[in-house]
């Protein structure tokens, strides 16, 4: 996974109502939780994900292989979903 990116039509969205981040794509609205929107804010197609986690790794004082494997599994579901580009 070099540099994963939301697909075209889906976006990252902050729903004030409920109080919470989501992902909205096209019909559907995909509810995250903090760690899942951590990651999803630094995705941009041109950043790879070992250095998304050395990013967090940094800002959350955890171990970068840890979030790397996290971040590579959520990832790797959302783009099964169709909603991110691995």
């Amino acid at each position: 996974m070099s540099a994963p990116r939301l697909k075209p039509g889906v976006r990252l969205h902050r729903d004030r109502v409920r109080g919470r981040d989501v992902l909205l794509a096209p019909e559907r609205v995909v509810a995250l939780d903090e760690t899942a929107f951590a990651v999803l804010k630094l995705i941009d197609g041109e950043t790879s994900l070992s250095a998304i986690a050395a990013a967090l790794a940094a800002e959350y004082d955890a171990d970068a292989n840890e979030i790397e494997a996290d971040a590579a599994a959520l990832i790797g579901d959302l783009a099964l979903k169709g909603y991110v580009s691995p």
